[in-house]
């Protein structure tokens, strides 16, 4: 086990005391295990590739915990009135929509390559702008509402975007032509090495 995988577990590890501090409506700390959270991720990446300690195992852990605690945020602060709820079911939507492709594939035989995509970048991105400032906005008592719309309605079209880029490259791709089903959780390997769906 390597430390960069120890780092990855310990963000596992805070996806449900994120989920529970949010339900308590103690935004401050939450605010600050989101960050430590977001750079744990940073820090497992630069340890792995400084010290050559990449490894297949973390190349699945790395995505799963990013993604847990993209979806555990989006469906906490849902479920506390901080995101609208249209957003919350179109971003889980959507990444279920990408594991149920690949599983399908899979079934089927006809297995999909993940691969990184702009849009899917650009939509995590927003994602998590939106979350670091509701929970700002939440815990420090501050109010920057205007922006905060104009985020949601950001992230919510480049998550439809996304999902219909990836819907038809998959489509291309059952019907037997040679593309890759692309996703931001199989990230490059400036994490902890190859990243997998």
């Amino acid at each position: 086990m390597t430390l960069p995988n120890f780092i990855t577990i310990a963000r596992l590890i805070a996806v449900p005391i994120f989920v529970w501090l949010v339900v308590d409506e103690r935004e401050a700390t939450a605010f600050w295990v989101f960050l430590a959270a977001g750079v744990s991720d940073a820090a497992d990446g630069f340890i792995a590739r400084r010290f050559d300690l990449r490894s297949q195992l973390g190349s699945y852990l790395d995505p799963v915990a990013d993604k847990a605690l993209l979806i555990a945020a989006f469906v906490s602060l849902g479920l506390a009135g901080l995101i609208p709820s249209w957003l919350v079911i179109a971003a889980v939507a959507r990444d279920f929509l990408i594991i149920g492709a690949v599983v399908i594939s899979w079934v089927m035989d006809h297995p999909v390559t993940v691969r990184p995509l702009f849009v899917s970048k650009a939509n995590t991105l927003a994602q998590i702008t939106l979350i670091t400032l509701v929970l700002g906005q939440a815990a420090f008592n501050v109010s920057v509402d205007r922006v905060e719309g104009g985020l949601v309605w950001i992230t919510g079209g480049l998550t439809l975007i996304s999902a219909a880029a990836y819907l038809v490259t998959w489509l291309h791709h059952m019907a037997g032509e040679e593309t890759s089903l692309q996703d931001n959780s199989a990230a490059s390997d400036h994490r902890n090495g190859d990243k997998r769906p």
